[in-house]
C-alpha cells in the first residue's frame, strides 16, 4: 500500500523511521524532555504525598514516630521507584515523537535533513542498502511498514517502534545521488 502524501512545512526525511536511527537523531532537548519527565512522575508524587502528610502532621506526633522519623520514607521508596520508571518510560516516549516528527517533516529539521543526508550519502559510497538489510520477504516487509507507519501517534494506545528494515519509507532515494 503506498504512502500517503501529506503537505509538511519541512522536508520529509522519512515516513517510517527506524527505532534506531530515530533515537540516534535525538537532539540535546529531546534527552532534556526525557529527563523532566523521569524526574516529572516522582515529584508529583511526592508533591501529592506532602500535601496528604501535612494535613495529618499534628495528629502524627507520637513518641514512636519523634525516635524513627523515617518510617513514612521507607513507605515511599517503591511508589517512587515505579513513578521514577513510569516517568522514565514516559519521557522516552515524548522524546521519540518529537524526534519522529522531525523525519515527518511536521517540525523544524535542518540539523537532521544535513545529517541524514550526509548518512544515506556514505552508506551510498559504501555500496550497503540505504535502509539496511532485511531476512524479511517483501510481502513482510510492507506489513511490518503497514504497521508501524505513524505508530509515534498513537503510543497513547500501545507504543510500537519500526524494529524492520524495509524499503517502504516513502521518500525518492534519487535525492541521496545528487552532489552538492
Amino acid at each position: 500500500m503506498p504512502i500517503k502524501d501529506v503537505e509538511t512545512p519541512y522536508p520529509v526525511i522519512d515516513k517510517d523511521p527506524h527505532f534506531f536511527r530515530v533515537v540516534r537523531y535525538f537532539r540535546p532537548t529531546d534527552y532534556a524532555a526525557w529527563a523532566v519527565g523521569t524526574a516529572a512522575a516522582p515529584a508529583i508524587l511526592l508533591g501529592f504525598a506532602w500535601e496528604t502528610a501535612s494535613e495529618r502532621i499534628p495528629k502524627l506526633t507520637t513518641s514512636h514516630e519523634k525516635m524513627n522519623p523515617s518510617g513514612p520514607a521507607k513507605a515511599m521508596k517503591g511508589p517512587l521507584k515505579i513513578a521514577g520508571l513510569i516517568g522514565a518510560f514516559g519521557g522516552f516516549l515524548y522524546a521519540y515523537q518529537k524526534s519522529s516528527l522531525r523525519f515527518w517533516g511536521w517540525e523544524e529539521n535542518v540539523s537532521e535533513v544535513e545529517k541524514d543526508k550526509a548518512e544515506m550519502q556514505q552508506r551510498i559510497a559504501d555500496g550497503k542498502p540505504l535502509y539496511g538489510d532485511s531476512q524479511l520477504s517483501p510481502y513482510l516487509q510492507s506489513v511490518s511498514s503497514a504497521n508501524s507507519k505513524n505508530a509515534q501517534l498513537k503510543f497513547s494506545a500501545i507504543p510500537w517502534f519500526n524494529f524492520a528494515n524495509h524499503d517502504n519509507h516513502g521518500v525518492d532515494a534519487s535525492k541521496y545521488n545528487e552532489t552538492q
